[in-house]
């Protein structure tokens, strides 16, 4: 089947320069960009649930820019001054470099990882072991962290402070894609949540990872696309591929 629309469920590219917008020149595609899911903070009465003092901890680790917005902004929603004697641990130089959006960057403050993983950033954790560290968290997320810090006596508090929710389509929205592409099982959730009678006869539908991949089957549902691979290791490199090969059909 020839693919001419293509549903892509991510906000669509700051860069005018994305691989997508190559493909869609290429095979004359219409590429959407239109997100499945979509992250919020907690309220602070949500937050206060927690029972959970900030300010009793002297640094952050922070995992992903999602972190840093819904910390940043739940301490100023329950009024919290952060004062200028913590410090900031996060897993890569990118993330940390975010931080400048709400706090003056000082190196002697902020820390990152080199690789992006949270394992990597351990060793520096570990050069700061008397600090008391705090750990915004989604609702979704795995022991990893708890499970590191703990096995290396580092004292710490987790704390929920956003999740990740289905991003509703609207009556009047068209559903008419030859293609759905999603990044993550909270994507899949989304789309029977939206479409509960969703049949996908001959509509494509590919994935990134291995944790979507088992959604989508789970799902019931048929993968056409899985990445990364081998041959090709990103989304687009896959969907290059995928639509060449169906354009020949």
């Amino acid at each position: 089947m020839k693919i001419k629309k293509v549903l892509v469920s991510q906000p669509k590219p700051t860069s005018e320069k994305s691989p997508y917008y190559d493909i869609a020149d290429k095979y004359g595609v219409k590429i959407v960009f239109r997100p499945f899911i979509k992250v919020e903070s907690l309220s602070a009465k949500e937050f206060r649930q927690e029972k959970v003092s900030i300010l009793d901890h002297t640094a952050v680790i922070f995992t992903s820019r999602h972190a840093i917005d819904h910390f940043f902004n739940l301490c100023s929603e329950l009024r919290i001054t952060i004062p200028e004697t913590m410090k900031y641990f996060c897993n890569s130089e990118t993330i940390a470099l975010y931080i400048q959006k709400y706090i003056q960057y000082r190196k002697r403050k902020v820390f990152f990882g080199a690789t992006g993983k949270f394992a990597d950033l351990v060793p520096t954790i570990m050069k700061h072991n008397t600090e008391k560290y705090f750990v915004p968290m989604s609702d979704v997320h795995t022991d990893e962290i708890k499970d590191i810090l703990d096995s290396k006596g580092i004292e710490h508090t987790e704390a929920v402070m956003y999740r990740t929710v289905s991003n509703d389509f609207t009556p009047e929205e068209e559903f008419d894609y030859d293609m759905l592409l999603f990044f993550s099982p909270a994507g899949i959730n989304s789309l029977l949540k939206n479409f509960p009678d969703f049949e996908q006869k001959d509509i494509s539908i590919g994935c990134f990872g291995p944790a979507t991949a088992k959604a989508v089957k789970d799902a019931g549902l048929r993968l056409d696309l899985e990445a990364p691979t081998v041959e090709s290791p990103s989304m687009t490199a896959a969907l290059d591929k995928f639509i060449k090969e169906s354009n020949k059909n």
